[in-house]
């Protein structure tokens, strides 16, 4: 396509770099995970109780088939089954804070392993191991994933587009979250059953758009405000080691009852993930008390303190 010179204004972006340089750059994430299945040739799939049910879609389409996984109370898994030589073990970086778990799990599994870093954007992957992130979840961009893997595909991919799928974020800027939720959720479906693309050129634009140190920083301070005012509520024990976190993961007891207050007070919590159907289990659990508590960059320490007050005063009733 060559570029036009003169006419309109466009829309002006910082022209910088993407994070993932090195990683190809497809549309989602569960594109991504679709990609390694069908490059590698897996017939089966373990993954956790406790993901995303958007993962079972590539799974579905190319009829392979998969087995469940229970994870304890430190998110990691229960049991370790053994793999045949066509068969992938799938572990979720929950909230961005289990790197550390991943190393163990690799010399294990080596490059059977996939991992799923959508959680953990900013976690190097390690050498040899499929590993795919996906950038909505951090950042405020239509679609968009990058996959790192040394299976190739022999398949001429086209580019994706993403000027139709921009309206809730324009919409927030406007109106405020609230008058852009419906829209939100119509793209959120509409990602849904998509082929594998390359990354949109608007979304690309964004993400070389990002200051991605600030990001870091802002991110680990909000954790950290957080950690030091809840931690002797919260039935994690959290670390950040190295890590650059999704979001707070508050555990609690009361955690319906924080997410109706924090909701009466304008502030959104996410629930991961409702499709889980595991009765008695932990996962069941984490489905109906687990918070997971925003800390991206939009927010400083005034707007996490207003967290915090809104939390201790349900915790402490």
């Amino acid at each position: 396509m060559t570029n036009a010179i003169g006419g309109y204004l466009e829309l002006e972006l910082r022209k910088g770099k993407h994070f993932h340089q090195d990683a190809l750059r497809l549309n989602t994430g569960r594109n991504c995970f679709e990609y390694i299945l069908r490059a590698r040739g897996y017939k089966h799939v373990w993954l956790p109780y406790y993901t995303c049910e958007v993962l079972l879609e590539p799974l579905h389409k190319l009829n392979i088939s998969y087995s469940f996984y229970n994870i304890d109370n430190n998110l990691e898994p229960e049991t370790l089954p053994s793999l045949n030589r066509d068969e992938a073990f799938l572990y979720t970086n929950y909230y961005g804070l289990k790197s550390a778990t991943l190393k163990p799990l690799s010399s294990h599994y080596g490059n059977q392993l996939i991992v799923d870093n959508a959680q953990a954007f900013f976690a190097s992957p390690l050498p040899g191991i499929d590993t795919f992130y996906t950038a909505r979840k951090f950042f405020g961009v239509p679609d968009g994933a990058y996959l790192y893997t040394d299976a190739r595909l022999d398949i001429d991919l086209p580019q994706d587009e993403s000027f139709d799928r921009m309206s809730h974020l324009l919409k927030r800027i406007e109106y405020g979250a609230e008058f852009g939720f419906a829209d939100y959720q119509q793209h959120e479906e509409a990602l849904c059953h998509q082929p594998i693309k390359k990354m949109s050129r608007l979304t690309e634009s964004i993400l070389e758009n990002i200051d991605y140190k600030t990001v870091q920083l802002k991110r680990i301070a909000n954790f950290n405000i957080l950690n030091d005012a809840l931690r002797d509520s919260n039935k994690f024990v959290l670390n950040l080691n190295d890590s650059v976190p999704m979001v707070y993961p508050y555990w609690s007891n009361k955690g319906t009852d924080i997410r109706r207050l924090l909701q009466q007070q304008h502030i959104y919590i996410a629930t991961y993930w409702p499709n889980v159907v595991n009765d008695n289990s932990l996962e069941n659990l984490l489905k109906m008390q687990l918070l997971p508590i925003p800390i991206d960059q939009r927010y400083g320490k005034e707007d996490i303190t207003r967290i915090i007050t809104t939390i201790k005063e349900c915790i402490t009733n």
